[in-house]
């Protein structure tokens, strides 16, 4: 019979109310707290890099870099405040209390529909700028974006404080033993929740740069066909446009990222799996939506020029010369 000691108690002080701890091997929990921590580390680091140089110099302050910026800012927090959280699964008990469990879920709800509502507003971003380029300057200003950004976090906090009120009166209800931090939403609140933060955003997402890229390959198609007369201030105008598509493309990728980190987990929740069930299913999934923050920086650091030479002058402290600011780095 296996006895007490045997069982590996979250909390052997408690031995009638206490979460058994799940066999493993310590090999790999070793190697799985080694991993997830260099995850975070490096989503830290790489996100507080792009957070510096959008914020330091000014030739990054940009309406789309700032819809950047509020994507970084999201992903840093993912690294520095939620997987450390996370990584205290693998062990399998929760040490913290109720009170920093209900507040996990709702950091982790908070930044997660944040960081969807940033991609729709990139994604209308690169529409306007593509499909209206002459109303471009017009209609997306520096104002308008931050006012924009403001709302997305704005509502993101009420609309998640709405959602998890419950969890919050009576945290400890859907727990089984003293060592769990378990949430769980009924079916018809998730699946309300899915269709307002996943599937209605990912459609508009989706449907706006299917617009995008056609508008893009139309515009592609014209220059080549016109590039033999084209004069001075066309060239600009070519040049811009360009600029403009490689943005696209970049941001493109960005948000192909995006779904194929975010999809699984929101799918299979839709479809009735759910964390509390399975958790292999949580750890897996849960660390794949976490990971696309880190990936979000090193898409960047492949498609954006500005980015690596930037990166060059914060690691080599040559920001913190005189007018470091004004330096050209596009």
């Amino acid at each position: 019979m296996e006895t007490l000691e045997e069982a590996e108690l979250c909390f052997p002080q408690l031995l009638n109310t206490s979460c058994r701890k799940p066999v493993q091997h310590r090999a790999d929990t070793i190697f799985l707290y080694i991993l997830l921590s260099c995850i975070s580390l490096l989503t830290v680091a790489l996100n507080l890099l792009v957070i510096i140089s959008i914020s330091h110099f000014r030739q990054l302050h940009t309406p789309t870099n700032l819809l950047l910026l509020s994507l970084a800012v999201s992903d840093f927090l993912v690294g520095l405040l939620l997987m450390p959280l996370q990584i205290l699964f693998v062990g399998g008990c929760w040490f913290l209390g109720s009170l920093m469990c209900g507040l996990f879920y709702y950091a982790s709800f908070i930044l997660t529909t944040a960081s969807v509502g940033n991609m729709v507003l990139i994604s209308v971003d690169r529409y306007v700028a593509i499909c209206d380029p002459l109303c471009y300057a017009t209609k997306v200003t520096q104002k308008r974006v931050q006012i924009c950004v403001c709302l997305c976090w704005t509502c993101s906090v009420f609309y998640n404080g709405v959602i998890l009120i419950d969890f919050f009166k009576h945290p400890n209800q859907f727990n089984s033993c003293y060592g769990e931090c378990v949430l769980v939403i009924n079916f018809i609140t998730g699946a309300v929740d899915v269709l307002l933060t996943f599937v209605g955003p990912i459609a508009a997402i989706i449907v706006l740069y299917m617009r995008v890229f056609v508008v893009a390959v139309s515009q592609a198609r014209v220059m080549r066909s016109h590039i033999a007369a084209v004069t001075l201030q066309g060239s600009v105008s070519v040049t811009a446009k360009k600029s403009e598509r490689k943005a696209a493309r970049t941001l493109g990728v960005v948000v192909v990222v995006f779904l194929m980190c975010f999809c699984p987990y929101f799918v299979l929740s839709l479809v009735g799996q759910h964390m509390s069930k399975s958790v292999a299913f949580s750890f897996l999934w849960v660390w794949l939506l976490y990971c696309n923050s880190c990936f979000n920086p090193v898409v960047y650091a492949f498609f954006y020029p500005w980015f690596r030479r930037s990166m060059k002058l914060i690691v080599t402290f040559q920001i913190m010369q005189p007018d470091s600011c004004d330096t050209n780095i596009m």
